[in-house]
């Protein structure tokens, strides 16, 4: 039988005004209904119900990875230096990596991640191709120095997170892993409820060759994703993109004058002409320093990841970089560049021979640049960061854009980690082979912030039935007679006998304060007693994620709460059949 909980003995003190420091639902609910309390920036203690809360995230984590046969085990998280300095990551890892000195003046960091601990451990230990595969996996708190911390959970300076590692002795291997992996997300996404996409993302510090995100579509998402009705989606730091730049009807090159223009919007505007015939120049410099001039449709932005590919190293010039380049801020073109000036552009001009760009000198822009008769392009490259409207890389459809939480990643790491420490296997004909790896992350903490930006209305939290802090709170209007809080009570043991977690508001607080903390705190099912509905023989209910309240028989109360004891079932799933039956015997 679960514990009867009692709002009088719960520490979850609620907040009426939002904190002036939340922007975000997620951030001002999860303050204001008592989860979590701020500590410092990016710090945050997970309160009683909050804790809950977690604790039902990881018992689904730990139910899925169990279920495809990866162990949970647990690592330091504070971690040797050397061993970050083996995998070249130290200093790329950047000021993120929060690092410190022992009283002996050892390097040490505190774990962002796991994959040089775990590879440094498996390399002594798994010495032949017949334990392999191998899949770990802990559940731990997590810490990286964000320059900005914001938005609560979504981006903070320590964090829980899920990291499973997996080892193989062959390509074909990690791909069956990897395909379990991503269904087993897919699945946790759907038990937490959410709303989500996976998308093709960036591999960023962690490597690797392939990688999918896992985010729950939401307004107040950092990353903004793109995707087709083919069922294509991508994380738009690495979506292919496909504008559709236009063509200037103009053949020959033509110098214009164009006084106080400096930017494509006032260069489309004075020449009477879509921003997409126009042509903008981005100026860098490469790993080497050598200057390098990209041109891009001017209704699109330069992807900083898609460069850095393309051209590695590349860094914007500054507005002093430029003038000590000879070139003109603002009128930069193709034609007529110094010597020595690479020229990069994005694939979708290929096909616009003639084009509408700065005339290297202030105030002047030229028309009707032709490739090849008036500049040649160096390389061509995907350039572009993807817009609403850009054809569909799969099938040719415009794109639509949307936001979104990411809750989860996977990684096929290959032997980025195991070549560069060392960490092999002896295969079938005794020969040293690299383990290939495979990295699976999901953001616990960030996991509750995505489901309460989904699920909340302007009363409060409205928790999903599988990791709600408790199933049913209990509402007794009185406390101080010998009807109503014992008929709360005995409620409450028999919703528990079958597998419910309740809680009793017992508090000595008018009825306004209890529904509104009812509803900011989010329980899933209200049954409300007072001494006028007992006297009919009827139960108050009402359904937090609809908003519906009715009444219901005792009786017939009583005889739903039999069926669901006589049919074992998740509590969830238990809860889910009580609210339905309850609202089709109320309404029939």
């Amino acid at each position: 039988m679960n514990h009867v909980l009692r709002m009088s003995n719960i520490y979850a003190p609620t907040l009426k005004e939002v904190p002036t420091d939340a922007a975000i639902p997620s951030h001002q609910l999860l303050l204001r209904a008592g989860f979590m309390r701020k500590s410092a920036t990016g710090l945050y203690t997970y309160l009683p119900l909050g804790w809950r809360v977690i604790k039902k995230i990881e018992a689904i984590i730990r139910d899925e990875m169990d279920g495809i046969g990866a162990q949970e085990m647990m690592m330091p998280i504070l971690q040797d230096a050397q061993i970050w300095h083996e995998s070249g990551r130290w200093n790329d890892y950047g000021p993120e990596l929060m690092r410190m000195e022992d009283r002996h003046g050892n390097g040490l960091c505190l774990g962002p991640t796991h994959e040089e601990l775990v590879t440094s451990l498996v390399r002594n230990e798994l010495r032949s191709y017949k334990q392999l595969p191998t899949t770990l996996y802990q559940i731990q708190s997590k810490f990286r120095d964000e320059i900005r911390p914001r938005f609560g959970l979504m981006r903070s300076r320590e964090f829980i997170m899920k990291d499973a590692y997996s080892f193989h002795a062959t390509k074909e291997s990690l791909d069956e892993t990897y395909r379990e992996m991503g269904e087993a997300y897919e699945r946790y996404c759907k038990r937490l409820g959410l709303d989500y996409r996976p998308v093709e993302a960036d591999s960023g510090q962690i490597g690797g060759s392939a990688t999918i995100e896992y985010h729950a579509l939401a307004d107040a998402g950092e990353a903004e994703l793109a995707s087709c009705t083919c069922g294509w989606a991508a994380n738009t730091e690495v979506a292919a993109c496909l504008p559709h730049p236009k063509e200037y009807d103009e053949t020959q090159l033509r110098k214009v004058e164009t006084p106080g223009v400096h930017t494509i919007a006032e260069l489309a505007e004075f020449l009477h002409i879509p921003e997409t015939a126009t042509v903008k120049a981005m100026v860098g410099k490469d790993a080497e320093g050598a200057i390098v001039a990209l041109f891009l449709p001017g209704d699109h932005e330069l992807n900083e990841i898609k460069i850095d590919r393309a051209v590695p190293g590349f860094t914007l010039l500054t507005d002093e970089e430029i003038k000590a380049a000879g070139l003109p801020k603002g009128s930069i073109g193709c034609v007529g560049l110094p010597e020595g000036v690479r020229i990069g552009a994005d694939e979708s001009l290929k096909d616009i021979k003639h084009w509408v760009v700065g005339a290297n000198e202030d105030g002047y822009h030229y028309v009707g640049a032709e490739q090849g008769r008036d500049f040649a392009v160096d390389f061509w490259a995907d350039l572009c960061t993807a817009k609403a409207g850009d054809s569909c890389p799969k099938c040719g459809k415009p794109i639509t854009l949307a936001r979104g939480i990411e809750v989860g990643q996977i990684f096929e790491l290959g032997d980025k980690y195991s070549t560069t420490m060392g960490a092999t296997f002896s295969d079938e004909d005794g020969k040293d082979r690299p383990f290939i790896m495979g990295c699976y992350g999901i953001g616990v903490s960030r996991s509750m912030a995505a489901v309460v930006e989904q699920y909340n209305d302007e009363y409060g939290i409205k928790w999903p039935a599988a990791i709600a802090p408790a199933h049913v709170c209990i509402l007794p209007l009185s406390v101080n007679d010998d009807l109503v809080l014992p008929a709360a009570e005995k409620l409450a043991d028999q919703l528990s006998s079958v597998g419910l977690e309740v809680v009793i508001d017992d508090r000595k607080e008018r009825p306004g304060v209890k529904f509104a903390d009812a509803d900011l705190i989010g329980w899933p099912l209200q049954i409300i007693l007072g001494k006028r509905g007992l006297s009919n023989g009827v139960y108050e209910v009402k359904n937090r994620h609809t908003g519906d309240r009715f009444e219901i028989p005792i009786e017939e109360f009583n005889d739903i709460v039999s069926m669901i004891k006589h049919a074992p079932a998740l509590a969830s799933a238990a809860l889910n059949q009580l609210i339905e039956e309850s609202q089709a015997r109320a309404h029939a």
